[in-house]
């Protein structure tokens, strides 16, 4: 009986994945322009963002998605449009003292 099985820690794989993720978000100068556009109002409207990144909303949506996905903003719809705003547990969870002043907003 001399099998021996490695055992792997599923717990471990999971946060990994999970921050793999949220890095992957922030691995983007258009995700951090939008992180960025979010701290500086507290929250936006995509139609303000697209304006502001000159980006077409398809491609901010996708970008938005990736953001909300890593559970890195929150949307909320009001009538017709989105507005997003930080999840700032999330974000100060991730970054550095550093990194983290760029999306505080103390």
């Amino acid at each position: 009986m001399n099998n021996l099985f490695q055992l792997t820690d599923v717990s471990l794989e999971k946060t990994f994945t999970k921050y793999e993720k949220k890095f992957k978000a922030l691995a983007d100068q258009k995700r951090l322009h939008i992180l960025h556009e979010i701290t500086e109002y507290g929250e936006v409207c995509v139609c303000d963002l697209s304006e502001k990144l000159q980006l077409p909303q398809s491609k901010l949506s996708y970008h938005l998605k990736i953001l909300m996905d890593a559970k890195l903003i929150v949307k909320e719809t009001r009538g017709t449009w989105s507005y997003y705003t930080l999840n700032h547990s999330e974000i100060n969870h991730l970054l550095s003292e550093e990194l983290c002043c760029l999306f505080r907003c103390d």
